[in-house]
């Protein structure tokens, strides 16, 4: 071997443990989420301000290989809990999920309610048993729809996005749902249906948490570190919670 082929040889190997060092990940960094208020499609391309958060976090991280990607909420949390390198977003943070994910940073606090439309006289909900009484409309694998289960909720109809839920509540083929008033109103933005037209008939105060970014559970230390390190930085300075708060 030639003292330049040597040379190469080592200056190769010095690049691959300088990246390995850097916490270079060893495949792209997937950034998976569902479309609400915070995260949706521009033209084809992602849009809303979590994902803008997201795809800052990960330029400040120093990670060029990522996609951001909006599937059913169903789809993106199996990915992940069975990927590594998956970055699944505004998931909210319970304790039954506490060690499925590692867990980098929170967006925001949401409290949920219970909606019903404001004509049906007859559905009356004063405690968690009442509601019980009635068919709500829930998203697969979505906080609300665990909280449900665990609380002994029978009449659940499942769907794979909170856009078909709310049609089947319009058009009363369910009558409760499970919302943010962030997502109420988002909701009634998107299809035309006045918010007059519905109403809050019960908070439901256990399941007031916080929506995180986390990654799957087999993703590298320094990766996560990274991830959490940049975007402590952006909520330090008030970018997250200034994005957060506009309404697109």
């Amino acid at each position: 071997m030639t003292t330049t082929m040597k040379t190469s040889l080592l200056g190769a190997v010095s690049l691959c443990l300088s990246l390995v060092c850097a916490g270079a990940p060893a495949q792209p960094i997937r950034a998976v989420t569902e479309a609400s208020p915070y995260s949706h499609l521009d033209n084809g391309k992602p849009g809303g301000p979590a994902n803008e958060i997201v795809e800052m976090t990960l330029k400040r991280a120093g990670f060029t290989e990522t996609s951001i990607n909006l599937y059913p909420w169903a789809r993106a949390y199996d990915m992940a809990l069975q990927e590594p390198n998956v970055l699944i977003y505004l998931i909210a943070r319970t304790p039954a999920r506490e060690t499925q994910f590692r867990w980098v940073g929170e967006f925001l606090r949401v409290e949920y309610h219970l909606y019903k439309l404001r004509d049906q006289k007859d559905i009356v909900v004063r405690s968690l048993q009442d509601a019980k009484n009635y068919t709500i409309g829930v998203m697969r694998d979505d906080v609300r729809h665990q909280y449900l289960l665990t609380q002994g909720f029978g009449k659940l109809v499942v769907s794979s996005q909170v856009s078909d839920n709310f049609k089947k509540l319009v058009n009363r083929q369910v009558q409760l749902m499970p919302l943010s008033e962030t997502g109420v109103a988002q909701l009634c933005e998107d299809t035309g249906i006045p918010c007059a037209n519905l109403e809050k008939v019960f908070t439901l105060d256990a399941m007031t948490t916080g929506l995180y970014m986390a990654y799957s559970k087999s993703t590298a230390d320094d990766v996560v570190a990274r991830t959490a390190a940049a975007f402590a930085k952006l909520k330090a300075d008030g970018t997250v919670a200034r994005l957060m708060s506009l309404k697109r």
